[in-house]
């Protein structure tokens, strides 16, 4: 299906997480050497501006990232995130949202890849306009879960995969945990960045609990659910998935729990689903 359009929910506490998580991965990485690979498989536009009136009919941003670019402290989990954002708005008022893209264009160096897929036609097309021609991004209009087996391993050996499918269809979720078993095979030491919506706490934790079945081991999760306490919400938060966590990034992760949750440990926590 190609109904979603991410431009709706840009800059909601599910971005917030999803990005947050993103940007402290990726900057582990970066504490070696050796180059990487960035592979994104639902990348959306890129980059978009709130002042969209798509954006501005939902809204979502307000109580979701302009809660944090508003605060009067950040959080130093939020901060590299913080630190993106205000460079995409350097006169200091919130008017652009960076993708998962521009982040990963933040934030790579020169010697890395970013493999970028979107099936939307629309969508792809605004990213090729913003990110074709670079050095070192490949940009494919395809679905990514019949794509990604064609990149991993990569040549690299080393790298992250962000899998952010919409689940407009529910047969999405067996889709994921398919996808991942299958990447996993061929590359055991990738990192994976997986999210998923929290439409109830059981549902999430039957999805969290058959990805453990997959035998994958280091499976680490974060969930922040805001809304947890609000009866009439649809969406009740939302959860990361990492396979194969960086060093100390669960550390990190308790830190970004810390600031996400305000205090309160049933809006946002960490565990570990599958041990080291």
């Amino acid at each position: 299906m190609l109904g979603y359009r991410h431009i709706f929910h840009a800059g909601n506490h599910a971005d917030v997480l999803k990005h947050a998580v993103l940007t402290l991965t990726l900057q582990a990485l970066l504490r070696k050497e050796k180059p990487f690979v960035y592979i994104d498989t639902h990348a959306g536009a890129g980059l978009y501006p709130l002042d969209d009136p798509r954006a501005q009919r939902t809204a979502e941003y307000v109580a979701g990232i302009a809660r944090w670019w508003e605060a009067p402290a950040t959080s130093p989990a939020l901060a590299p995130l913080m630190d993106i954002l205000r460079a995409e708005n350097p006169d200091g008022e919130l008017r652009r949202y960076p993708g998962s893209p521009s982040i990963a264009r933040h934030l790579l160096r020169p010697e890395d890849r970013m493999v970028l897929f979107e099936l939307h036609p629309a969508d792809h097309q605004t990213l090729v306009e913003g990110f074709g021609g670079s050095a070192g991004v490949r940009i494919e209009q395809v679905d990514a879960f019949a794509r990604l087996k064609a990149y991993v391993p990569p040549q690299e050996r080393r790298g992250v995969v962000l899998i952010d499918p919409p689940y407009e269809l529910k047969s999405d979720y067996a889709k994921v945990v398919e996808m991942i078993a299958d990447a996993h095979r061929r590359w055991a030491t990738g990192v994976f960045l997986l999210w998923y919506p929290v439409l109830s706490k059981l549902a999430a934790q039957r999805f969290v609990e058959r990805l453990a079945s997959t035998g994958i081991p280091r499976q680490l999760c974060i969930e922040y659910l805001p809304f947890i306490d609000d009866a009439a919400a649809n969406l009740l938060g939302s959860g990361m998935l990492i396979i194969n966590p960086p060093f100390k990034l669960d550390a990190a992760l308790a830190d970004l729990a810390k600031a996400l949750g305000e205090g309160a440990a049933s809006h946002c926590r960490v565990r570990w689903t599958v041990p080291e």
